[in-house]
């Protein structure tokens, strides 16, 4: 038998660190394989996802190639590995340097520890511990810098900056925004905005966690409290279906920050600043703290037992089919379930969870991804139909980011011109009411790229007309690995099973997956568990159109949750009863509803989440409900069904829920929605960012953040001109006065009027013809 060579793997080399013999990919640098086997070296300016800068020299290591020591220590972030490599890192000469390196690098750190907001969690503190000198022999004046105004989220001591550009490299790298940067050299090297702007991006709170000392810290969480006083609770974010992991810091059961936990496969180490910040909802002045009951035209703070009984009451007094139940997309599986089983008890098949979808010709629901959110970053072309993705679902955002940095070509066909944080090498944009006849196009394309279409479009498809920027975009989707999304601008489209069905054929013919953003952040989670209408049931939209007698309204903000407002208002107006499970007390709830049963938000209560690759993420509570008599969506649930004595209601815990649950499928239609012309301006309406749900809408540090715009019109300069306004007035739609703003991004025939805004919620719905005048 012949010697088998000690490497088989052409890619990997050997080599060794403190004696200890490894192997480790061709390319990878010394840090990379002393992690991998638990060496530690000490470092401020590497992190594993960020591009290496080598500037602040603290992994200084002795290296011996072919039995001989280099002459200089090199730094193990930026020393790729070689064969046959010896690597030590405790030697006194190792050691000197790093000592040396620590001695340097606190020169001009402040000694306020004591103050500091990252003292107890600092790579500075725990390195200096390690490797500083007891006195500093330094004893000149030390250097302060003037703090800048980064925003509403982030802290800046920029005294304590080592100037290890973590951040810089996060915000031009990760963030792709460039909105960091160091400004002169040597000594008075300082990090900043260069014009002392406010960060915009939609992932700054991540600068505070690469941060190695208190530099940026979490401004609403500045001063609150010291991290040995926090409890750590995993869970998960709810404000998007991505469903990125992350830890509750908890004190005494408040949610006093939020932080990113490690998955690679959906968030990998990154949190949103949506997801991050949006715990100062939970403690809103409005949230319902106690079970309430209108008698007489006044509201009153009552006991459970009265709260259920009048629930109860109300529920018996209507025929099953005079009952419709409107859940929030956000739901968990177990609520899900038990809103199923009680709208089957009381006889109604009239239950949805699709509150801003307007078209349901296809009876579409939201399913998992075709390509997994963790291979996004390996594409090599996509294309974005109605989705502005960088602030629909950001972390998402950032693999498409991540892949364009490796060539990747991205098409968009869109309503606007949204603000994307990277190169496209396409698009097309136009108003609302064009958005099918732009996506023939490239359907047209497909076929006259040899594919063949659907019966059901092919007249559409054949009476369309296709350029050469049609055919490049299908050519890049047909070069390999490919992805089609359908933003969310998309999926609550007027006529979405138009743009359902092409992207889907588009997706097929080029042999890209098909990646449908779920308008909720458990969408797929409802929908399996049959959240949606039954046999000879009304979806949301015609729940609304055809108003019932008595609602169940199941953790809904009116009318901000809804594709029409106005509908919603209309409907609940003229009904008998409303129950009301909410966290959250409005005044146009309280002016419709009977009873409200307080229900706690997911870091509150135990529940499952269905994420867009179709993992179910099963979360405990992490926090405390504000308010003694807040209890968990499905413990209300049981104890109604329970008092109702409706079947499927016995179990006694949550696992005895879970057992009971059985998943459904929803059968989709091959069935397309009446196409309508609309003359004039066509209204595109999107939710921003930070308006999407009712916690989002009462996070203050978010609502001061400048995604988040004012309401307002935004039409482009051509437009204003045609309707004989001008910027700064103010003008009429419908019954609401709203400034005028010019907007280049905004195509011919629309006006961009965002949604979920008290001005907006009510105004005429997306895609609607509206008409503006002067106020």
């Amino acid at each position: 038998m012949s010697a088998q060579p000690a490497n088989t793997a052409p890619d990997l080399l050997n080599i060794e660190i403190d004696g200890k013999p490894t192997q480790i990919r061709k390319g990878a640098m010394i840090i990379e394989a002393a992690d991998a086997i638990g060496v530690a070296i000490p470092r401020f300016c590497y992190h594993r996802k960020l591009p290496i800068a080598a500037n602040c020299r603290m992994c200084l290591v002795e290296v011996e190639m072919g039995g001989r020591p280099m002459p200089k220590p090199q730094p193990a972030c930026a020393t790729p590995v070689a064969e046959g490599m010896k690597v030590t890192t405790r030697t006194a000469g190792a050691l000197k340097f790093q000592r040396d390196v620590m001695e340097f690098l606190l020169i001009n750190h402040p000694l306020d520890c004591p103050i500091c907001d990252q003292g107890g969690e600092c790579e500075l503190q725990d390195v200096a511990l390690g490797y500083g000198r007891s006195v500093s022999r330094y004893t000149e004046r030390k250097r302060t810098i003037a703090d800048e105004n980064l925003g509403s989220l982030v802290a800046t001591e920029m005294t304590r900056c080592i100037q290890c550009t973590r951040c810089v490299r996060f915000t031009s790298e990760i963030a792709g925004t460039y909105e960091l940067g160091g400004m002169s050299r040597g000594e008075n090297l300082q990090i900043g905005t260069y014009i002392g702007k406010t960060l915009e991006t939609e992932l700054s709170g991540n600068i505070i966690d690469v941060c190695p000392v208190g530099a940026l810290t979490n401004k609403p969480f500045q001063f609150k409290a010291r991290a040995w006083e926090l409890i750590a609770k995993p869970s998960v974010a709810y404000h998007d279906a991505l469903g990125s992991n992350l830890w509750l810091h908890t004190r005494r059961g408040e949610v006093l920050r939020t932080v990113p936990r490690d998955n690679e496969a959906i968030n990998e180490c990154w949190l949103s600043d949506r997801d991050r910040y949006s715990y100062q909802g939970l403690y809103a002045a409005d949230r319902v703290r106690t079970p309430e009951v209108k008698r007489n035209g006044r509201w009153q703070g009552t006991t459970w037992d009265d709260a259920l009984a009048v629930a109860a009451e109300a529920l018996k007094d209507v025929a099953g089919s005079d009952l419709g139940i409107l859940v929030h997309p956000a739901t968990t599986n177990e609520e899900g379930d038990l809103l199923v089983r009680l709208a089957r008890g009381l006889g109604s098949a009239h239950i949805d969870h699709r509150l801003r979808q307007l078209d349901f010709a296809d009876n579409a629901v939201a399913q998992p991804f075709g390509m997994a959110v963790a291979d996004v970053d390996k594409v090599k072309a996509a294309l974005l139909v109605g989705s502005d993705l960088r602030y629909e679902m950001p972390l998402l955002n950032h693999r498409i980011h991540q892949a364009v940095k490796k060539g990747a070509k991205v098409y968009t066909i869109n309503p606007a011109e949204f603000h994307f944080n990277y190169k496209l090498a396409g698009e097309a944009i136009v108003a609302p009411h064009a958005l099918v006849d732009a996506l023939l196009s490239l359907a047209k394309a497909a076929v006259a790229a040899g594919a063949t279409a659907p019966a059901y479009l092919a007249d559409a498809i054949n009476g369309a007309a296709n350029d050469q920027g049609d055919s490049d975009a299908i050519a890049a989707l047909k070069s390999g690995h490919a992805v089609v999304i359908l933003g969310e601008a998309a999926v609550t489209h007027p006529q979405a099973s138009w743009l359902r069905s092409i992207a889907r054929f588009v997706a097929e013919a080029t042999g890209a997956a098909y990646n449908e953003l779920p308008t909720g952040a458990n969408a797929i989670g409802l929908a399996k568990v049959g959240v949606v209408p039954g046999n000879g049931g009304l979806n949301a939209q015609a729940m609304l159109a055809q108003p019932r007698k008595a609602y169940v309204l199941y953790g809904l903000e009116l009318p901000h949750d809804f594709a029409d407002g106005s509908a919603v208002i209309n409907a609940l107006h003229g009904t008998q009863h409303i129950v009301a499970f909410a966290s959250f007390a409005t005044p146009e709830l309280r002016d419709v509803a009977d009873v409200i049963l307080p229900i706690g938000l997911l870091p509150e209560i135990d529940g499952t989440l269905v994420n867009v690759d179709g993992h179910a993420q099963r979360v405990e509570a992490g926090a405390k409900a504000p308010g003694h008599d807040v209890r968990a969506g499905w413990k209300v649930l049981r104890a109604l069904g329970g008092q109702m004595k409706l079947p499927g209601f016995e179990f006694d815990d949550i696992a005895g829920l879970r057992n009971g649950i059985n998943e459904q499928n929803v059968a989709a239609k091959q069935e397309l929605a009446e196409r309508k012309a609309v003359q004039g301006l066509s209204r595109l309406a999107t939710w921003p960012i930070y308006r999407s749900d009712a916690v989002l809408r009462r996070a203050t540090a978010l609502q001061s953040h400048p995604l988040n715009r004012a309401p307002a019109v935004r039409v482009n300069a051509e437009e204003a001109q045609r309707q004989g306004l001008a910027v700064g007035q103010q003008v009429k739609v419908a019954n609401v006065v709203l400034p005028l703003v010019i907007d280049a991004s905004v195509p011919d025939g629309a006006a961009w009027i965002e949604a979920a805004h008290d001005q907006t919620a009510t105004l005429p719905p997306y895609g609607a013809a509206i008409t503006l005048s002067k106020a």
